[in-house]
Order: structure tokens, then C-alpha cells, then sequence
């Protein structure tokens, strides 16, 4: 019998963490300060502690992960790697398809990875309160866990319509003793600007970081964190790909592609990051980055300065965006719906060394009950992106007969987002393809940047 689950020890849980800048051909984008010109670290010192900022900044391949961080990681890391038995079965396939089950952590999705690495840092730093935004409640429960790990007091800002849609995210971060608001609020600047503008305003993730990043730089015993985007944060996820080449080499395969859903970046580079190490040195693997079609930043947006909010209060970083006032449609996958991207994915997109796909609201829910009903875990809507792209080239690889190995991110479980699968059963849920004319109309709005 061929195995299914391929698991680590303890002990296996990588020591350091992989930075990905190391192996890329040409320097990262500097981000730009409001007048134009590169900013330093010490534009991020009011938000962030001195550790997280040199991290930000490096170059060096390699970044110990503290023994305090790995400790607390032991909770449930290190995750297990599944052969996908089944599901290559009912699809007839002669691809191999592995998953990474990032829904074993105490959250339920790979946000904590880089939430315990955070907590550590700010306590080290003397920080007794953290603001953040969240948008389908992953981020926002992993960061409120942490909280009570190190004796930090938690506010999260929830972009309103995941506020409504999900209550039980909400009261998952209140059992672990965070403040829950919905965004925007009238508590903030920015909230209000926003509300004047647009009362009924359904929120985004780029208002409600406005509104955590306002705060935070407002108290001096408040910093800010944040679950997705910025370079630490896409550093501290890959132990989710270091732990997937060693459980590939138990098993004596290697993937031919990695998928992994993609909003801010987060997921995508936690997964695909380390398998870039050996695309860098010559070996041949697909890396693929899957959005939602309704946000589709990477595959219809403008490769530009833009701000990470959406009053301007962020540093400007060179991404794919669809402009920062961008707000989305109301689907399902409240973790993608954000305007931009990860400066080091759009940088490496923009190059061509890694891919990007879109795929409709419908298509990934189908992909999911299909997943389910065969592998029996119920995936959030942002894991149904990629498995409806690797159940795409599955399907396409029994076609062909090529006997592809195809790996994806199983980025968090679903059982928050039964009301999302209750809609699409009684047939409530629809397709939103963005309009070109909206997404023209956002970008008008791009901060002027002359680049030399």
C-alpha cells in the first residue's frame, strides 16, 4: 500500500528560515517615502520592532528562527504532507497530486507561522499592545492566539463584510482575549474618511490596515502587524516549503509544479519560496501563484508604485495593483481580496520566473466539494484557488498522459466558512469578473512616482 501521509519529527522543523531576495537576479524595488525617494528602515521604526525591520531588509539567505518561535511551533508543526490517493482516483489522472495541511494549527490555517514569529519579536522589543487588520479572520485569530502566548494585548480591525459573513471568527479571536471591530470604523481617521465617503462601504483590507496602522503609530506602546505583503512576513512562512522538499525527499519525488493560492502573497511564498532555491540553480519547476478573477492583481493589474493602504499612510511599494482604493466584490475567499501584492512576487511575476492564474468563485467552490468529498477535509474558499488549478492540470495531464508530480498549499480548513458553502449549494453564489473599466478607473488614482 502506497503511502499517504508523509510526516517529519519535531526535530525536523527547520532552524532557519529561507529569504528568498538572496536567489533573486536583480535587487528588490526600494519602497518610496511620500516625497518620491527610498525610504530607509527607519521610516518603519514607530510601527515595527528593530528585529522584524532588519529582516525586512536582508539579504542574507539564511535567518535563525529563535528556539522560543520553534518551541511554540511544535504545537503543530511539523504539518503533514498528503498524497492525494483519492482524489487522483476520481480524476483519472496519472498525475500525483501532495498537499501541504496547513489547517492543523491551533487557527486552523499557516498564518500563525509567521504570527508566533511577530509576538516574539515585539515582546523582546517591550511592545504590550498590537494592532492589525483581517480580512476572512485567519490572520486575525492566529495574531489574537499569540497575543495570549506573550502577554500582548490584541485589536483587530475585520474588513465588515467578513465581519458579517463569519461570527465565529470573530468570537474565536474574542476567546483568545482580542478587541474585534468591524472596518471601517468611526474610531479612526481613516475610518471615518472613508464613511463619509461611502456609508455603507463593505470595508477592504486595504481600509482596515489604514485604520491598524493609524493607531499604531499614534500610541507609543502600540506597534503593528501584519499577516501578509511585507518581506518578514513571506520569510517566517516558508518553513511550510522547507518542511515540504525534505517530506518530497522521503518519498524520492519532486514537484513539477507548486500552486498556492495568492492575495497579499503570504501562502504563495511560504509554499513556492524555497522550491525558487532550485529554480535559481537551474532545476526545472513550475511555481504558480492562483487568484480570485474577481481581484485579479497579478493577471489584470498594473505593475507600479502604489500605497499598502488605502489612505496613503504606508510607505509605497513597486507591486501589482489594481489601485489602492480598490475595493473588491464581497466573494467568498476574504483573505484574497486585497488591491495589491507582495513586492517580491510582483517583482519576480514581472520577470517571468514565476506564474500566475485566475479562477472564477463557482470553479473553486466545485474544485472544493470535489477535494472533500474525496480527501475528506473540507478547504477555505482561498485553498479552493489552488486546488482548482492543480485539478485543472490534472485533468489536463490525463489528456496527455504526462505523468506530472503536482504539489499545492492547503493553506487553512474551512469550518468557519460553511456559510459560504451553504450559498453555493442552494445556488446564491455567483461569478464576479472585474470590470476593465473599474480597474482603469482605480488606477487613475496611483501616486505619481518618477522612478530613475
Amino acid at each position: 500500500m502506497s503511502q499517504t501521509k508523509i510526516l517529519l519529527d519535531e526535530s525536523e522543523i527547520p532552524t532557519q528560515w529561507y529569504n528568498v531576495i538572496a536567489d533573486m537576479p536583480n535587487p528588490p524595488t526600494p519602497p518610496l517615502g511620500p516625497d518620491g525617494k527610498p525610504v530607509g528602515p527607519e521610516a518603519l521604526s514607530a510601527i515595527f520592532p528593530d528585529a522584524l525591520i532588519e529582516q525586512e531588509v536582508s539579504g542574507q539567505r539564511w535567518i535563525d528562527i529563535p528556539d522560543k518561535v520553534r518551541e511554540i511551533y511544535q504545537l503543530w508543526r511539523p504539518s503533514p504532507l498528503y498524497r492525494a490517493h483519492r482524489l487522483e482516483a476520481a480524476l483519472g489522472t496519472p498525475a500525483r497530486i501532495y498537499y501541504k495541511y496547513e489547517g492543523v494549527s491551533p487557527a486552523g490555517s499557516h498564518k500563525p507561522n509567521t504570527a508566533v514569529a511577530q509576538g516574539y519579536y515585539n515582546q523582546q522589543a517591550g511592545i504590550k499592545r498590537l494592532t492589525t487588520e483581517t480580512g476572512a479572520g485567519q490572520w486575525g485569530s492566529s495574531l489574537a492566539l499569540v497575543g495570549q502566548m506573550f502577554d500582548i494585548e490584541v485589536r483587530v480591525y475585520m474588513v465588515k463584510v467578513s465581519y458579517e459573513q463569519k461570527p465565529f471568527r470573530r468570537s474565536m479571536m474574542q476567546t483568545w482575549g482580542a478587541e474585534v471591530l468591524a472596518s471601517p470604523t468611526d474610531q479612526t481617521e481613516a475610518g471615518r474618511k472613508i464613511l463619509a465617503g461611502d456609508p455603507d462601504s463593505p470595508g477592504s483590507l486595504g481600509i482596515a490596515i489604514s485604520e491598524a496602522v493609524e493607531e499604531a503609530a499614534s500610541r507609543d506602546d502600540t506597534n503593528y502587524s501584519l499577516g501578509s505583503v511585507l518581506n518578514h512576513v513571506l520569510l517566517h512562512q516558508t518553513v511550510i516549503g522547507l518542511e515540504a522538499k525534505k517530506q518530497f525527499e522521503k518519498v524520492g519525488d519532486y514537484p513539477d509544479m507548486v500552486f498556492a493560492p495568492c492575495g497579499g502573497g503570504s501562502n504563495f511564498g511560504g509554499a513556492a519560496f524555497p522550491f525558487f532555491a532550485d529554480k535559481a540553480s537551474g532545476k526545472e519547476v513550475r511555481l504558480v501563484a492562483v487568484e480570485p478573477a474577481s481581484c485579479p492583481s497579478l493577471t489584470r493589474g498594473h505593475y507600479a508604485y502604489d500605497f499598502g493602504d488605502a489612505v496613503g499612510l504606508t510607505p509605497m511599494m513597486k507591486m501589482y495593483t489594481l489601485g489602492h482604493d480598490f475595493v473588491p466584490p464581497g466573494i467568498h475567499a476574504g483573505g484574497l481580496r486585497y488591491h495589491g501584492d507582495s513586492a517580491l512576487v510582483s517583482q519576480l511575476y514581472n520577470e517571468g520566473l514565476i506564474e500566475a492564474q485566475a479562477v472564477h468563485q463557482l470553479e473553486t467552490f466545485d474544485a472544493g466539494v470535489l477535494f472533500a468529498r474525496n480527501e475528506g477535509i473540507i478547504p477555505a474558499p482561498e485553498s479552493n484557488h489552488a486546488i482548482c488549478a492543480v485539478i485543472n492540470e490534472a485533468r489536463q495531464c490525463t489528456k496527455t498522459g504526462e505523468a506530472k508530480t503536482l504539489f499545492f498549499n492547503l493553506s487553512g480548513h474551512g469550518h468557519f466558512d460553511m456559510a459560504s458553502y451553504d450559498k453555493y449549494f442552494s445556488g446564491e453564489l455567483h461569478d464576479y469578473e472585474y470590470p476593465a473599466e473599474a480597474i482603469d478607473a482605480a488606477l487613475h488614482n496611483l501616486p505619481e512616482v518618477a522612478e530613475g
